[in-house]
């Protein structure tokens, strides 16, 4: 391809919208462009990457069996209300009516559509298992799209669905998706971890996402640095201190010593921990945090230690229900007559659930129900009752709950999803097949997801440097940048047998063949950030040569001289050896 006939439109300043450094880069070299809020086009060099990215994923489902198919975008209504869905995603469905007044839907995932297919084609045992997949545009009315291609309105998703005849057929399934999928994050160059998830709307229960590991990410990973133990954040299981017997409804203080009785402090306009901590000279693992939540139709106080955060994934299922939320501050004060910040389980009326480490506080420091004032010489148990259980995140320096180690965390761009579903569908939706016995029994189902344009993103968060892009050769748009320097008859020959010679060996090259100053190509190539850079101008020809600089080294002396014969074998080795070094990337 010759840049001067490309649509390669590179900025020089990132838009003012643009904030995560795969936004601001993938605007500034032209891969995108904002069509509104959560909505991208997809440039020349984008698209080929996407393309790129779309290749690999494919043919790992293909070699792991997995047929590929492809479903509907806009989706009858009845499938999502069968499942019970329609409601259960709320605003986030765009929902839309045809002419006739029937209500539809664009589908943000197919669960209920690919289930549908199977209860018609799927008859008996003996035509499982099955796989299939397709990869397609999905549409999510995410309220707050950020981060470019990171969190959209439309996003282009590679989803597989597996049916089979038990759980433990399932579980083989499963574990083959696991495998494929290590093979594609393991080829496309990323650093990764497998950790244990939360199936949210998806319904089911083994789960595990991959995350990319970047300081970028929205997502928190738990993860161990002496074995292989790893879970996101929002369910890993925090340790219960060795000291607490806390129990439902009875949370007593392991401390023997009698404490003192309640004491009401001043605090005025002061109802942060951070705040009131520094305001009494106490740390804050010696307070009592509380919030209010609401969980369906109750209202609930949680009460944390001062230093921690509440878990609400393991809050929901500890209530029962699907989400809580935290309650605004004009409910807060209906339900304890106080405002946020100076709020309290010590008088406190309705349901309370306390941490097992909060519990265990021999006395700790609390909100008093009354503006400005605080409370001291708080005794879980002796001053108010509440149900303990575990309720907070784990934190750095935790156990680990395999090995006993401390835990690291990390943050993480979730990339990959892999669910086992069961029959959390197939029994809603009655897709049965016959068995050996000829009795009817739901399809066990998976489902495995992976987000191909969040990819694109992922792997520009995680490769980059100032200059720009760092693509890894298996997504790059092309492997191959030739900076063409001037016009002569020899130089512009130079790039005609280059270019030749690369696409006899099926490599394809960008060819900057701009009348503009080198210091400008040399600029935008770094900011494209194709892998190798090839430059071809009068002086090294002179000798035969070539300049050769892999985009890895930021340093402009590390461009070496290579022959012009066989610079394009040459090259074709080195695109060789990094696609093989690629699949045997480490994980961890």
């Amino acid at each position: 391809m010759r840049y001067s006939k490309a649509l390669i439109p590179t900025l020089k300043e990132a838009p003012s919208d643009a904030i995560s450094i795969s936004h601001i880069l993938l605007m500034r070299a032209g891969y995108i462009r904002r069509i509104g809020a959560g909505i991208y086009s997809f440039l020349p060099l984008g698209l080929k990457a996407l393309r790129k990215i779309e290749e690999v994923v494919r043919g790992e489902m293909n070699q792991a069996g997995s047929q590929e198919l492809l479903l509907p975008a806009i989706l009858p209504a009845e499938l999502f209300k069968e499942s019970g869905r329609w409601d259960k995603f709320g605003d986030t469905l765009f929902r839309l009516k045809d002419r006739k007044g029937g209500d539809y839907h664009l589908g943000p995932t197919h669960e209920e559509t690919i289930t549908d297919l199977a209860r018609r084609e799927i008859h008996s045992y003996r035509e499982l298992p099955q796989n299939w997949y397709q990869v397609q545009n999905k549409y999510r009315d995410e309220p707050r799209p950020r981060g470019g291609l990171l969190r959209g309105r439309e996003f282009l998703m590679k989803d597989a669905y597996s049916f089979d005849a038990s759980e433990e057929e399932a579980l083989s399934s499963y574990e083959s998706m696991r495998l494929a999928y290590r093979r594609i994050f393991d080829r496309l160059g990323f650093r990764y971890r497998m950790v244990g998830a939360d199936s949210g709307a998806m319904g089911g229960s083994k789960s595990a996402e991959f995350q990319v590991l970047v300081q970028s990410g929205e997502d928190f990973i738990a993860a161990c640095d002496s074995c292989e133990y790893a879970e996101n954040i929002e369910v890993a299981a925090a340790p219960r201190p060795s000291t607490s017997d806390a129990t439902a409804s009875d949370a007593t203080a392991p401390d023997a010593q009698t404490p003192e009785a309640v004491e009401e402090i001043a605090t005025p306009g002061r109802g942060s921990i951070e705040a009131v901590s520094k305001f009494l000279k106490t740390e804050p693992a010696k307070f009592l945090k509380s919030l209010i939540y609401t969980a369906g139709e109750e209202l609930v106080m949680v009460v944390v230690r001062g230093d921690h955060e509440v878990n609400e994934i393991r809050l929901a299922r500890e209530l029962g229900v699907d989400e809580v939320h935290l309650a605004n501050g004009k409910a807060v004060k209906e339900a304890t007559g106080s405002p946020i910040g100076f709020i309290g389980p010590v008088g406190y009326k309705g349901r309370i659930l306390i941490d097992h480490d909060a519990a265990a506080l021999s006395e700790g420091i609390c909100g008093a129900l009354k503006n400005d004032y605080h409370l001291a010489h708080v005794v879980p148990g002796r001053d108010f009752q509440a149900e303990a259980a575990s309720l907070r995140l784990v934190t750095a320096g935790d156990a680990c709950p395999k090995c006993g180690k401390g835990l690291s965390i990390y943050r993480g761009i979730e990339a990959g999803h892999i669910f086992v579903l069961g029959t959390h569908y197939s029994e809603k939706m009655n897709a049965v097949y016959l068995d050996e016995a000829g009795e009817k029994r739901p399809l066990v189902m998976g489902c495995y997801g992976i987000g191909i344009s969040r990819l694109v993103a992922s792997l520009v968060e995680q490769h980059h440097d100032d200059s720009g892009i760092v693509w890894p050769v298996a997504a790059a748009p092309y492997p191959v940048h030739i900076t063409q320097m001037g016009t002569s008859d020899a130089v512009v020959a130079a790039v005609a047998k280059l270019e030749r010679e690369l696409e006899e060996l099926g490599i394809e090259a960008l060819i900057d063949d701009r009348d503009l100053r080198p210091g400008v190509k040399f600029k935008d190539a770094d900011l494209i950030g194709l892998p190798w850079r090839i430059t071809i101008g009068e002086r090294s020809l002179k000798e035969g040569q070539v300049e050769l600089k892999p985009r890895t080294e930021p340093n402009p002396k590390a461009a070496q001289a290579i022959p012009l014969d066989g610079a394009a074998r040459h090259l074709a080795e080195l695109i060789a050896a990094a696609t093989n070094l690629s699949s045997l990337a480490k994980t961890n």
